[in-house]
This record gives structure tokens, C-alpha cells and sequence, in this order.
């Protein structure tokens, strides 16, 4: 049976169907634009780190954020894998040498964003900005206040003395954290002296090896370790939980002829085949706002990168010592050349 729709003939029949096919039309893009207020983000940072900042762009705009969660290696491999077809619109992690990774494999879109530039000193961002630092850390020594005196320390590669042996905690050959270090040492020395600092790393360690650096930081307040390297976000953390715990914060290598301390930066980047890029802009400059930045300062104790937003005072004031350096943007390029000679001493 065939139905036949025919158009009102009175004025006011008229006016009721324009106005049906109005509301119609006003819901559907209603529904479209409701459709696109979702970001999907690839994480490598730990979930408790990101997701408050997160939640508080949701709570300002409204947009819903899905977060995936998993190693920066394996979201690397999996936005190449999935191509244009990948359903992530950022991906935000905790390590230079990934984000310069993604972009040169052009997983991430260059941006030219004014709120960017203005935040966002171009030390830390790559020169497309196609990916951006949001917060930056220092890789540095923990130690037990009544096992090590401060004066004991100078430089990361004094580690490698005997006179550690058994008393260090190291993080283990997988570390992101460890990867990045070793790279800039390797710039700054060359790969005899790096070569000889890992050998030495291992020996001093021994048993001390861990994969989580929360977990070098609780060996040491309890001094089942000496001292160790960690980022030193991790210490403050720590103490804001226990404040009396015996452990403090040392940063190395500020001796006039010493590298600097080693500087690395969380930081994110929009994907390249995102369909809601004015969403992702959006969050991208609520991350570099000084709002943003200043919840990554009170809730992670990292240090901000936009110029006016103060680190937490608990921290060393950032005018106060020196970092190396060899530029965010080598990491990448360092990185397989540091994991072969990683994998040559034997490091686990």
C-alpha cells in the first residue's frame, strides 16, 4: 500500500508542519553537536595524575573526556597501527622522546595556536607544536637523610662509585624515565663514560631494581636503600603523605663543569585524523592556561612551564639551579642507541 503525503493547504496547517520540521531539524543538530562533545584520550601517564585535570575541563566546558590508559611504548605502537581509523583525538604522556616519536611517524597534527605560543616557551614544544610540554620534571637523587649526608653527592655519575655498592635503587631497564636520562648523558659525555655509569648502576644496585619510582622512594624512606634516582616529583609526593619521612632531595650535577640537572616534560599532542579538533584545541589550551597549569603544580608537584605560574613551594625554586642542555627534541633520535647500549651492560 502506497501513502501519499500531501502538503496542508490552509495557512495554519502550514505554519504547524514548519514548525514540526524546525524542531526536527533543531534536534538533529542538537544530536550532532552533542555527538562531537567527547574527547577520546591515549594516556601514558598514571590515571590519578591526569584525571583530575581532566575532570575539571569537563566540569568548565562540558565536554566528556574517555581516558586509555596503558605504557607510552604500547599507545605509540597502537596509534600507528590503527592509522587514520583510531578513535583517539589527543595523546598525552610523560616523556618528550614518545611525543617527538609520534610526531615524526605524523601521528600528531602541527598546531598554530596563539594561546600556545604565549604559555608555552618553545624550548618545550616541538617546532610545529604538534606536540606541546605541559609540565616539566628532574631526574634526580632521593636520599635517606640519616644514611647519606648531602655533601656525600654531587653528580649523577658518582653513582657508579663502589663506595654505593648495595646501598642504590635504580629504576629498571623498561623505564621511560631511565631511557630519557641515559640519553642525555650520552649527549653530554659520550657513550665510553655513559657506557662505564651503567656498569657501575648495576653493580652498586644489585637486587634494587624497580619498576615503579614510587617504589625506589619508599626503599629509601624505610633504608632498605641508600639513596636512588627518581623523578622528583615522587619525593615531594611522598612527603606531603608522611612529612616526617627521613628522605630529601638532591639535585645533581650544578658544579660549574657538571651537566645540569636532567630536565624531561609531560606533554600532549592532538592526532592528526581527529573529527573533533575544535575540542581538542579547546582542551589544549585549557592545559597550557595558567589555570591548567597551575593544577599540575598543586596536584602533582611538577614544575608548570607557563612562565607565571609558580611550582609548589615546597620544591627547589626553578632560578635556583641549572638543566641540561640537550634539547627535548633529541630524545627521540637518542632513544635506540641508548636501549642498545642499555641492553649491552645487561641492565634488567
Amino acid at each position: 500500500m502506497a501513502y501519499h503525503f500531501q502538503f496542508p493547504r490552509s495557512t495554519q496547517g502550514r505554519l504547524v508542519l514548519l514548525t514540526l520540521f524546525c524542531l526536527i531539524a533543531c534536534v538533529a543538530q542538537a544530536a550532532t553537536v552533542f555527538a562531537v562533545e567527547k574527547l577520546t584520550v591515549y594516556s601514558g601517564r598514571s590515571e590519578r595524575l591526569i584525571k583530575p585535570v581532566l575532570d575539571e575541563f569537563t566540569s568548565k566546558t562540558g565536554i566528556q573526556v574517555d581516558l586509555l590508559s596503558s605504557g607510552t611504548t604500547e599507545l605509540v605502537n597502537r596509534l600507528k597501527a590503527e592509522g587514520d581509523r583510531t578513535p583517539a583525538d589527543l595523546f598525552l604522556t610523560n616523556d618528550a622522546g614518545s611525543l617527538e616519536q609520534a610526531r615524526a611517524a605524523g601521528i600528531l597534527r602541527p598546531l598554530n595556536m596563539r594561546e600556545v605560543d604565549r604559555a608555552i616557551p618553545p624550548q618545550f614544544r616541538a617546532p610545529d607544536n604538534a606536540w606541546i610540554g605541559l609540565s616539566g620534571r628532574f631526574w634526580i637523587i632521593v636520599y635517606n637523610t640519616a644514611l647519606v649526608k648531602p655533601d656525600e653527592l654531587k653528580s649523577l655519575l658518582d653513582l657508579a662509585d663502589p663506595k654505593w655498592k648495595g646501598k642504590l635503587a635504580i629504576p629498571n631497564a623498561g623505564s621511560e624515565y631511565l631511557q630519557a636520562g641515559v640519553s642525555v648523558i650520552r649527549a653530554s659525555y659520550g657513550d665510553a663514560r655513559t657506557k662505564e655509569f651503567l656498569v657501575g648502576l648495576k653493580d652498586n644496585a644489585g637486587g634494587q631494581v624497580y619498576q615503579k619510582s614510587s617504589q625506589i622512594v619508599e626503599a629509601v624512606a624505610k633504608g632498605q636503600a641508600s639513596l636512588g634516582i627518581v623523578n622528583h616529583y615522587y619525593i615531594y609526593r611522598h612527603l606531603a603523605a608522611q612529612p616526617t619521612a627521613p628522605i630529601a632531595a638532591f639535585m645533581p650535577d650544578q658544579q660549574e663543569s657538571g651537566m645540569g640537572a636532567i630536565m624531561n616534560v609531560a606533554g600532549v599532542g592532538i592526532v592528526r585524523s581527529t573529527k573533533h579538533l575544535e575540542s581538542a584545541k579547546l582542551l589544549v589550551e585549557f592545559l597550557v592556561a595558567q589555570a591548567g597549569q597551575k593544577l599540575f603544580a598543586d596536584l602533582d608537584k611538577e614544575y608548570p612551564l607557563h612562565p607565571e605560574v609558580k611550582a609548589d613551594p615546597a620544591l627547589v625554586e626553578r632560578k635556583n639551579f641549572r638543566a641540561a642542555q640537550v634539547p627535548l627534541t633529541r630524545l627521540a633520535e637518542l632513544r635506540e642507541p641508548t636501549l642498545t647500549l642499555i641492553e649491552q651492560v645487561g641492565l634488567r
